[in-house]
């Protein structure tokens, strides 16, 4: 069993990251990551803190923004827009989940798709759809491939499930793997499925996206198969100073004896995110000049 380690894959993406922030500064730009964070969301934190850090480890410029839980829905377009015109920001993130009365479909189209990297715009999504590489690819997804990729894993021809239909991974994690690039055969599985253990058995790879933790058992997997675990769940765990562990959407320890190939939870896709976040603003940057 080969365990996918998601850690070593990111730190060689941040490592062409440097080359290619070295190469814009020499044609004399910085390129420039903005995170919005609206209310006071434990995990939220933690993500846009990586995130904000990360930027200062490549040297790119970012800029943190910190709103109250009760900022209205125009105040938070307002400061959009104020990004959106801002020419040192390339890169805007509105961090999910906002407050529940932020709408954030409205949110999400009111970022300039030319520096919506988390690719959430609908013009990021058609072009995802049309294979366009001008679009931004949602990070996740992004990262997930790329550690197939490193992993040496061929998706030509592979029979595919994702478990899961979410406009973050799901629906663009399907696209990818259809794309002219991967070939792989692909089957979305949800919630409303009829029998998902007996859907999962069937494939070659399993994307695992629900958000439950520990979901998918060992006799959801056929012997050989590899599995990208993309849930992070916080289960309450007494034993942790914490008061929590982390957990993916596959329950491990059962599973990982019968795979090719894993990821770990923690360790697997997470750091790939912001990985792929960095890449994405480098490429806002590059197209934007």
């Amino acid at each position: 069993m080969q365990l996918i380690d998601g850690k070593t894959v990111a730190a060689a993406v941040l490592a062409e990251c440097q080359l290619e922030i070295a190469d814009l500064l020499q044609k004399g730009i910085q390129p420039g990551l903005a995170v919005v964070l609206v209310g006071e969301d434990p995990a939220s934190q933690v993500y846009v803190g990586s995130k904000v850090k990360t930027c200062a480890e490549l040297g790119m410029h970012s800029k943190k923004i910190v709103l109250p839980a009760e900022t209205t829905q125009e105040e938070l377009l307002e400061v959009v827009r104020q990004l959106n015109a801002d020419p040192a920001i390339h890169g805007i993130l509105v961090q999910s989940p906002p407050p529940p009365h932020i709408h954030e479909d409205e949110i999400i189209r009111a970022i300039d798709p030319r520096k919506d990297v988390d690719g959430f715009h609908p013009e990021n999504v058609a072009k995802l759809v049309l294979e366009d590489p001008t679009g931004f690819v949602p990070c996740t997804p992004a990262g997930s491939m790329r550690l197939l990729a490193a992993a040496g894993i061929d998706t030509n021809g592979a029979k595919v499930v994702v478990l899961g239909r979410s406009m973050i991974v799901g629906k663009p994690m399907a696209l990818l793997l259809m794309s002219k690039n991967a070939n792989a055969t692909v089957t979305v599985a949800h919630s409303r499925s009829r029998d998902l253990p007996a859907l999962c058995r069937q494939s070659d790879i399993l994307i695992a996206a629900v958000g439950r933790p520990e979901m998918v058992k060992a006799d959801w997997v056929r012997d050989g198969a590899v599995v990208i675990d993309v849930g992070i769940n916080r289960v309450p765990d007494a034993s942790k100073k914490s008061g929590f562990r982390l957990t993916g959407d596959v329950a491990f320890e059962e599973v990982a004896p019968k795979c090719k190939a894993i990821t770990p939870v923690p360790g697997g896709v997470g750091p790939m995110t912001i990985a792929m976040l960095m890449k994405n603003t480098l490429q806002a940057a590059r197209q934007l000049g």
